[in-house]
């Protein structure tokens, strides 16, 4: 395709002094990757509340102006107290109700967390966690970017059975410990060389290497020798290096290609807890930048986890409202405390998907690029497991329809799986089956 006079060449835009910034993928570079036959990227993002929603009964039957959900019926979507934060996104907003995980429900409504990216029957016949759909999509598109994927968490590290503290696992028992630290991850992401000359970096990863072949031989040489029950755990090791390979192999092809460089004006990532609405933001502004930058397009943000007494997420409520308790208190108490928190929940959310929204790509903007699930794996108060409170929003140019309230309960009940399947094939992962999934959902994706 001929370069026109409006065109813009994304090398002549860094010669020009943009080289200081992230860049978008701007209206103007269309005609660049028109030309080379490459299509926007088609992103995944799964997002993660701990301690439920709020979700009462009201005698009379009406919907609470503070209830989690926006309104009572299925249909086109009205906004009350607590879900007003995405009333400016309703064409790119919808919710779902009556979906859960079967594999969850013998877990207790504080452990469900556990499989909420994955649908594991971990109380059943699965005695590990499983895949979570971000890493799928990663294993099948990761390639295309920097890092396969991007796995945060307010509390770091992976947690343990019943009390995770991430949403992502790379297959069965292999959790990924979530990143939430702001500077760490910021490093991790566009400075992970540390301060390091590229050759060097380049001949510790041919190191690297070496010692990973030397380790999988032996390995090799050593299974021949042992018991069954053995072999399968050495399998299970040898796998693990296998993964270790693939990254060397993958970091070291990467080192070829220019870091991008981002402006960090107004980020502040020296942030704590103390401040819980400036850390959320800082979360979502890292997560915004990997995506801006195309250095990942698969991410999971655990936002809490369901055991969260050792830290000062326990105070968050009382940081942000001035709640005189405990985070998963407030889940207990009135339409006021409770709809405020959720409330505030919402607000930050709505941060993350309007930075999207106001980033034009092509003939669209990010939002409508990314396909974001968020949501909890039960209900205030009941520790249920079944009905999670469920939003998915953007994607739009992924096939994605919004703007209602969908209900999945009594004779029209289908798995949450049945979403995943969905959101696995707008990213171009082809799926026909996850976890105890039945088909599509075709009432929110054509």
């Amino acid at each position: 395709m001929k370069q026109k006079s409006w065109h813009i060449n994304r090398r002549d835009l860094i010669k020009g002094g943009g080289a200081a910034l992230a860049l978008p993928f701007l209206n103007g570079m269309s005609w660049g990757r028109a030309a080379a036959g490459k299509a926007l990227p088609k992103r995944m993002v799964v997002s993660y509340i701990a301690y439920g929603v709020y979700d009462p009964r009201t005698k009379d039957g009406s919907h609470h102006d503070w209830n989690w959900w926006p309104c009572k019926d299925a249909g086109p979507l009205s906004f009350n107290e607590s879900s007003a934060p995405f009333a400016p996104f309703k064409d790119s907003v919808s919710y779902l109700k009556g979906l859960d995980h079967a594999g969850g429900f013998g877990l207790g409504g504080h452990s469900s967390g556990d499989v909420f990216a994955t649908g594991a029957n971990m109380s059943g016949h699965e005695k590990t966690n499983n895949i979570s759909i971000d890493q799928l999509a990663a294993k099948v598109n990761g390639h295309k970017t920097r890092y396969p994927s991007l796995v945060l968490g307010t509390e770091g590290g992976t947690g343990s059975y019943g009390s995770c503290k991430t949403l992502s696992h790379s297959g069965p028992g292999q959790p990924i410990p979530s990143m939430h630290k702001p500077q760490e991850i910021f490093n991790r992401l566009f400075n992970p060389y540390a301060g390091k000359g590229i050759e060097q970096v380049r001949a510790d990863l041919k190191r690297e290497a070496s010692v990973l072949d030397l380790m999988m031989d032996d390995s090799k040489r050593l299974s021949g020798r042992l018991g069954r029950e053995d072999q399968q755990k050495m399998e299970e090791y040898l796998d693990s290096i296998r993964a270790m390979e693939k990254r060397v192999e993958r970091t070291s092809q990467w080192t070829h290609q220019s870091l991008p460089n981002v402006d960090t004006k107004g980020l502040n990532l020296e942030v704590t807890h103390k401040n819980p609405e400036e850390y959320t933001r800082c979360m979502y502004d890292l997560l915004y930048l990997a995506l801006q930058t195309d250095s990942t397009r698969f991410a999971s943000l655990m936002l809490e986890s369901e055991h969260s007494s050792g830290t000062e997420l326990w105070n968050y409520a009382t940081y942000t409202l001035g709640y005189k308790g405990a985070t998963h208190d407030i889940a207990h108490k009135r339409p006021i405390e409770s709809g405020q928190w959720d409330n505030w929940r919402a607000k930050q959310h709505a941060y993350f998907l309007e930075r999207m929204r106001n980033t034009p790509e092509g003939d669209s903007n990010m939002l409508d690029q990314t396909v974001v699930l968020w949501g909890s794996a039960h209900p205030h108060a009941s520790h249920s497991t079944k009905n999670y409170p469920i939003q998915v929003a953007g994607g739009n140019a992924l096939g994605f329809k919004h703007g209602n309230l969908h209900s999945f309960e009594g004779e029209k009940k289908v798995p949450l799986s049945n979403l995943f399947v969905s959101m696995l094939n707008a990213v171009e992962t082809p799926t026909q089956k996850f976890a105890d999934s039945t088909g599509e959902m075709t009432e929110i994706r054509a």
